[in-house]
């Protein structure tokens, strides 16, 4: 058993971190508070891979396995969530869905310009205004062939990355009797006649993330959009989401590490009772909790990314990592505003912004009420 990274995930990692702390993490603020996306920094990651992890070489990606693709999302979380969240999504969810299951026609049209940067980004449309978790029976957006072209109509809810995205994979009921093999996945540009993206939401956290309501007015694509068969969609959007959980949860490790990193810094500097705050052990229990917890996470993470890249089943560990990671990352965000005291609570520290950030994590892409049902299903069989 080797818990050591290879010479070349080291460098990969090292390469991101710097990255990021150059380009990312000194923009966190500012794109919070703007609610603007970081184009800049996005502009400057298709050259180191950031773009493709989740594309093969042949199609212009960067041929990162998992294991890499979880760091540099874990380092991502630690400069900025809402930069993390863009590209965790592009690569995880929209990128994703084309290189497993897209004929080699639509890897070849679709992925070369969003993975070197050259195009915007990807995205997933999955949630619709009556269907979260219950995507077999909720989904009402549907699909009908006429001529060769899919012609869909419907309406999709919280889509990240919907205004700055090339195409939107979509996820639509293309028979009407309703099932498991009612649903597809189908490729649909931004440009596309009768596709209309909803002014971004204003949300608690992530504001620098852009995330739309989208209307599907007799859209219409070309059938061979089409990922796969008719009726693959739901076992589809599922294995795709099995590995979005372990972004998810690397983001969610990079967040709290961040929030750690603050509380410590505050910890040696403030003083009360005539000492740091570092040398009360009821703040050095607080912190101690964090490094387990971050640490125990991580670990998780990486083992459900290595499950993932070796082809083994991955579905129960990255359940599992995402429900710890999220709910982990929580609480060490919150503790980390309580070691900051009334100043925690104000935006002029990070902890504040961090802790927002956090919030959605054990939400989007699968609850953690989903998770657990996941994690029991797999105990109980």
């Amino acid at each position: 058993m080797n818990f050591d990274l290879t010479q070349e995930q080291r460098m990969w990692w090292d390469a991101v971190h710097d990255f990021v702390s150059r380009e990312v993490k000194p923009k966190a603020r500012e794109v919070d508070e703007s609610a603007r996306f970081n184009q800049e920094a996005v502009n400057k990651m298709g050259p180191l891979g950031l773009l493709g992890m989740n594309v093969p070489e042949d199609y212009g990606g960067a041929g990162i396995d998992a294991v890499g693709a979880a760091l540099a999302i874990e380092e991502l979380g630690w400069g900025c969530g809402s930069t993390a969240l863009a590209i965790a999504a592009h690569n995880g969810l929209g990128c994703a869905p084309i290189a497993i299951y897209g004929s080699q026609f639509l890897k070849e049209h679709f992925l070369p310009p969003v993975a070197s940067g050259q195009g915007k980004l990807a995205a997933l449309a999955l949630t619709e205004p009556g269907a979260g978790s219950d995507l077999k029976g909720g989904v009402r957006t549907r699909a009908i062939l006429k001529d060769d072209r899919w012609q869909i109509t419907g309406s999709k809810m919280w889509c990240t990355n919907a205004s700055i995205a090339d195409f939107i994979v979509t996820l639509v009921r293309t028979d009407p009797a309703g099932g498991s093999s009612s649903l597809s996945l189908i490729v649909v540009p931004t440009d596309a006649q009768g596709l209309h993206i909803a002014p971004a939401e204003k949300k608690m956290g992530l504001k620098g993330s852009p995330t739309h309501a989208v209307t599907y007015e007799d859209v219409t694509v070309p059938q061979e959009y089409l990922l796969g068969q008719p009726g693959d969609g739901l076992y589809q959007t599922l294995v795709v989401l099995d590995g979005g959980r372990i972004g998810i949860g690397a983001l969610a490790v990079g967040l709290a590490r961040a929030a750690q990193e603050e509380a410590v810094r505050y910890a040696k500097e403030r003083q009360a009772f005539g000492v740091h705050l570092a040398d009360h052990q009821a703040i050095q229990w607080m912190l101690a909790d964090a490094a387990t917890e971050i640490q125990s996470a991580h670990l998780m993470v990486m083992y459900a990314a290595w499950l993932k890249a070796q082809g083994r089943p991955f579905t129960q560990q990255a359940a599992m990592a995402k429900l710890f990671a999220t709910e982990m990352a929580e609480r060490v965000c919150r503790n980390a505003i309580q070691i900051h005291g009334g100043y925690g609570y104000s935006s002029e520290f990070p902890v504040e912004r961090i802790y927002r950030d956090a919030r959605l994590m054990t939400i989007g892409e699968g609850t953690s009420e989903i998770q657990r049902l996941v994690i029991a299903r797999h105990v109980l069989q």
